[in-house]
């Protein structure tokens, strides 16, 4: 027993290193020594906990824990490591489609700067090094919109300009205002849908399809617990057969000793006898050994780690896989896998997918025309100066019109000097383009698509039937087991009653022995074979292969 746990917990250590190690490779030597490290503490601790669980077998301390069957069941949708794995799936669908979403948020812009520019003498009007400093104080805000592929755009702009040595300059400083809306819509390509949309739609689909992955991963997970918790119920049992097996050989053994003490039976006997002890004592070690195995499949399904309580506790399962007459409507169940089957969903969504790529496809085919609306105005202030002269005698006088940046938000909010625009932008490529074959090529996939449905509902029509006739056939075989059962039973009673007058042998009663046992071990697993094919009846319903 100390070996068995001992290889187990040490495989366990050692595949739990290779994990790490294969997961996170790194030329470092000095990481590499880090993780030997883990996996020789890790090793050890594994060594330590395998003794003492051994020891508390031997003494009977292992602590039992009572499980029912929807226990199990809540304990592996909470616990379960591929259920917990599959269940962050959708949620980075939902940060793609977020991040998608922002493209259609508002987007706000702000530019301060100054420049200042000394421009060589190029002007005879204006001679000198005229010395412009700009102060430039823009905002704006843009969004693109859903509805339609258009955007649209404000920008708000200002400006400082001071030119004390530019003899030209009618304003100094001089502040110049303006706004600027402009909307594009497409009319052809890009109106319907575009790269964006499509992307929205069809990571709306694939989320819908992690859903459907992580019910089918619950429900064939929740499948397995159910199968897992019957085979470790019916590997109690068959010990308990054993055991019993085991107590016959026993009893008939001592008995044929005394006989063999009175004088009524060989010695020869009393050795066939004891070679049939040891026989069923190697078929109950087996049956132990089985049961275990069974237990740790079981724990492995509804516990979160090595480190839940649960992981090195005994479990006592209280329910038994009692027979319960079922009424199995194949008509109805084909009818509700067809509808809810995630397999069939799936193919469904990767349907609509592919229609939704055809879709932007064709769209990516058409002409490039936009529709184009801007509107605006402008306003100036700024302190003016009056001018005399003409020419190259033209002089700055003096100050005519004390401004400011007020006036250029009066000439501008009155729109004294507005601007508009409406225009048609139009592009198209020659000769076609890449999209019209990328769209052929969807075509066929989605006529693969929809072959494929057909044949998956074909499929599940077939697993449906199947599954159903699997139910009734463990009906058939678990009633023929009991009947098998109950004769030998009195096939072995009857034996015995003759062994006890002298009228049977050794032989005849070891023979009856080894039928009730095997006939009890086919009732069990006829009984079993029922409630494992009712769940698996009830999992091809909802989800495909495992």
């Amino acid at each position: 027993m100390f070996g068995r746990i001992f290889v187990t917990s040490a495989s366990l250590v050692m595949l739990g290193a290779g994990s790490v190690l294969a997961q996170t490779p790194s030329t470092d030597a000095a990481r590499t020594d880090d993780l030997v490290k883990q996996a020789v503490e890790r090793y050890t601790a594994g060594l330590e906990a395998a003794r003492v669980s051994a020891a508390q077998e031997t003494a009977g301390t292992v602590p039992s824990v009572p499980l029912t069957l929807e226990e199990a069941v809540r304990r592996a949708v909470d616990n379960n490591l591929e259920i917990a794995v599959e269940r962050l799936n959708p949620q980075t669908f939902d940060f793609t489609l977020a991040s998608l979403r922002a493209n259609y948020k508002p987007v706000a812009s702000s530019t301060f700067g100054r420049r200042d520019n000394v421009r060589p003498p190029s002007n005879l009007l204006n001679p000198g090094s005229p010395n412009v400093s700009t102060m430039t104080y823009n905002s704006g805000i843009a969004q693109n919109l859903r509805w339609g592929g258009g955007n649209m755009a404000l920008t708000f702009n200002n400006a400082k300009i001071v030119s004390p040595t530019d003899r030209l300059a009618s304003f100094d400083p001089q502040f110049n205002s303006s706004y600027l809306f402009s909307y594009t819509q497409p009319l052809l390509r890009g109106f319907k849908i575009d790269q964006t949309r499509q992307q929205m739609a069809t990571t709306v689909i694939n989320r819908d399809n992690a859903e459907l992955n992580l019910t089918a991963r619950t429900t064939n997970t929740l499948a397995q617990v159910r199968s897992a918790y019957w085979d470790y119920v019916y590997s109690i049992q068959a010990v308990d057969v054993a055991r019993q097996s085991l107590s016959l050989a026993s009893k008939l053994l001592s008995d044929n000793k005394i006989r063999v003490e009175v004088g009524t039976m060989a010695p020869m006997d009393v050795v066939q006898a004891e070679a049939e002890e040891a026989t069923r004592q190697q078929a109950l070690t087996t049956a132990t050994a089985t049961m275990r195995t069974a237990e740790l499949a079981l724990k492995r399904l509804i516990v979160s780690g090595t480190n839940d309580p649960l992981w090195s506790q005994h479990i006592d399962p209280t329910d038994r896989p009692d027979y319960e007459s079922a009424s199995i409507d194949v008509e109805a169940a084909v009818r509700a896998a067809l509808e809810q089957r995630t397999d069939l969903q799936i193919a469904r969504n990767n349907f609509e997918t592919n229609n939704v790529l055809l879709k932007s496809q064709r769209n990516s085919a058409l002409p490039d025309v936009d529709a184009i609306v801007t509107y605006g105005a402008s306003g100036l202030g700024g302190t003016q100066y009056e001018f005399i002269g003409s020419g190259l005698d033209r002089v700055r006088q003096g100050v005519a019109v004390q401004g400011g940046y007020n006036d250029a938000l009066s000439t501008l909010f009155n729109r004294e000097y507005p601007n508009w625009q409406f225009a048609f932008n139009v592009s198209y490529p020659i000769g076609g383009n890449n999209f019209e074959a990328q769209a052929a090529r969807t075509r066929l996939l989605i006529q693969q698509n929809q072959a494929q449905i057909r044949a998956t509902e074909l499929t599940v029509a077939t697993e449906v039937s199947n599954a159903a006739l699997q139910v009734t056939n463990s009906i058939e075989a678990l009633a023929a087991a009991r009947a098998a059962r109950d004769l030998s039973q009195r096939r072995l009673d009857a034996e015995m009653s003759r062994f006890e007058v002298g009228m049977s042998n050794n032989y005849q009663v070891v023979q009856s022995q080894r039928d009730l046992r095997e006939a009890q071990n086919s009732e069990l697993r006829a009984l079993l074979n029922y409630r494992k094919a009712l769940v698996e009846f009830d999992r091809v319903q909802q989800a495909g292969a495992r």
